[in-house]
């Protein structure tokens, strides 16, 4: 059995993935943005490895996240679930990043950096990255106006692009983006179309499965068959480019092979 970290795991997808990889007999590691919030999982808390807290919109707590989670032990997978939908500003972290980027792409890149290296990865992306390309010129929105849709796309397109980088620069490690769709979740809304069940089951196959079709690296998957993502996402330059921008952004360096 797996022992497997899923970010953003007290309510939505992260919640069902983690519900359904207990229910199959694996280890996992939940997250909280707060206590409070890890105080209100009850029953599902006493089942868990363990359970580490922070706010990921913060650089510091993201680092302690880390650090919480590397002193439990090594994962086997990761799932990179946590994320925020539209802002309706802007917005400002502790370090001056634009919300929506430090929450859906800086804190992955860096929990990524920053925790010991597992043998599988799993980053929740979205159809809507199709609309993000051409970000790397303003990465941190600090020159445009402010478009909340735009900065969504292009956080699930970054995210999609480091999937990939990863599996090229760790070849050992099988990373792979997900496309959940539509989802009735808090975020999703109530008239979305697909139930939480099939939203979280491709992530929660991809960080435990040892189904053939499951032990690969590299891809972009929708409901459990691979998808073609934007161009822009499997461009290698644009992969280097975007974590050499994360890196400087971050002060968090990505280790190589």
């Amino acid at each position: 059995m797996a022992t497997i970290f899923i970010t953003g795991s007290t309510d939505g997808l992260g919640l069902a993935a983690a519900q359904s990889l207990l229910d199959q007999g694996h280890r996992v590691v939940l997250h909280a943005r707060s206590a409070d919030r890890g105080n209100g999982l009850g029953e599902l808390r006493s089942r868990a490895q363990g359970i580490v807290v922070g706010d990921l919109s913060s650089a510091a707590e993201t680092k302690a996240i880390a650090d919480q989670v590397n002193a439990i032990g090594r994962m086997d997978a990761i799932i990179h679930n946590a994320g925020v939908y539209t802002r309706p500003g802007r917005g400002a972290t502790a370090e001056g990043h634009a919300e929506t980027l430090a929450i859906n792409t800086l804190a992955p890149y860096m929990l990524t950096a920053l925790i010991e290296r597992p043998g599988r990865l799993v980053y929740l992306s979205s159809g809507l990255h199709r609309g993000g390309e051409g970000s790397l010129d303003d990465l941190d929105w600090t020159r445009r106006s402010w478009d909340a849709a735009k900065a969504y796309a292009e956080s699930k397109l970054q995210i999609v692009a480091l999937a990939f980088a990863l599996a090229r620069r760790w070849p050992k490690v099988m990373s792979n983006a997900v496309d959940p769709g539509w989802v009735r979740t808090k975020m999703g809304g109530a008239g979305a179309p697909v139930d939480i069940d099939t939203g979280a089951r491709t992530q929660s196959w991809l960080a435990a499965s040892e189904d053939p079709a499951a032990l690969v690296s590299g891809r972009y998957w929708h409901h459990l068959a691979q998808q073609q993502p934007a161009r822009e996402a499997t461009d290698p330059e644009f992969q280097d480019e975007l974590i050499g921008k994360l890196g400087r952004l971050t002060g968090v360096e990505l280790p190589g092979v």
